[in-house]
């Protein structure tokens, strides 16, 4: 472990991630300024993310415009899907989208944690959990590499959730992308998978309150995002 957390869980030391999250703290921060941070930082922890989570293969042929003859280069593996966990999740799908140099299906899956017990309840799941054969060739399989967004990683439950459920599709490895987790929520999490997942995010905070909110964390994100604060 470094730092207290697995090795499977990957805190980001950028400068810039580091200053952005610290704007992204601020109560006085806009919901406009929030979409648009979140974004700027799902893209600086992607980036980092996917480059140790993808590989590199030649892909044929092409040519340059003075005609010079090169090799084509693609990622590895080509079966992904993106998968937001509603509602604050969306607010990163577009940042892990760019990254990616083909569009990849996304798959959507709604947890929400019960205020009492603060374990996940599923309340939306829209996998393709039908496999391809003769009767339906056009049905879509597991992907071998599934990428979950979610701004946060309080108690590690939803995670764990979204992990189990995946595994279950049949998965064959994970990336966790996150704004914020807390230690005890990244632990967790990365346990629940240590073989197969990997969890980056861009900051760490040291515990929860009696809510399941982060301190000092960033409040409800997803209020924070849709200006339901107060709801």
């Amino acid at each position: 472990m470094v730092g207290g957390l697995p090795p499977n869980v990957h805190v980001s030391t950028h400068p810039c991630v580091r200053s952005k999250l610290s704007q992204l703290r601020s109560q006085s921060t806009t919901s406009r300024e929030v979409q648009t941070l979140i974004h700027e930082i799902a893209l600086m922890v992607g980036y980092e993310a996917l480059a140790e989570g993808l590989e590199t293969k030649d892909d044929g042929t092409d040519h340059s415009p003075l005609s010079y003859s090169y090799t084509k280069t693609t990622i590895s593996p080509t079966s992904i899907s993106l998968v937001p966990i509603l509602r604050s999740g969306l607010s990163m799908t577009d940042a892990l989208s760019s990254l990616l140099p083909f569009p990849v299906p996304i798959h959507h899956l709604g947890l929400y944690r019960e205020k009492t017990t603060l374990q996940p309840v599923e309340y939306y799941n829209n996998l393709p959990y039908h496999r391809p054969s003769a009767a339906n060739p056009s049905a879509t399989g597991p992907a071998e590499l599934a990428i979950i967004v979610d701004p946060i990683i309080a108690t590690g439950a939803t995670a764990c959730a979204a992990i189990e459920t995946l595994r279950d599709w049949g998965v064959k490895r994970i990336i966790v992308c996150s704004v914020l987790g807390s230690e005890a929520g990244l632990k967790r999490a990365a346990e629940e998978w240590e073989g197969g997942v990997q969890i980056w995010v861009g900051g760490c905070d040291g515990e929860v309150d009696g809510k399941g909110m982060i301190k000092p964390g960033l409040g409800d994100v997803g209020d924070r995002l849709y200006l339901t604060i107060g709801k």
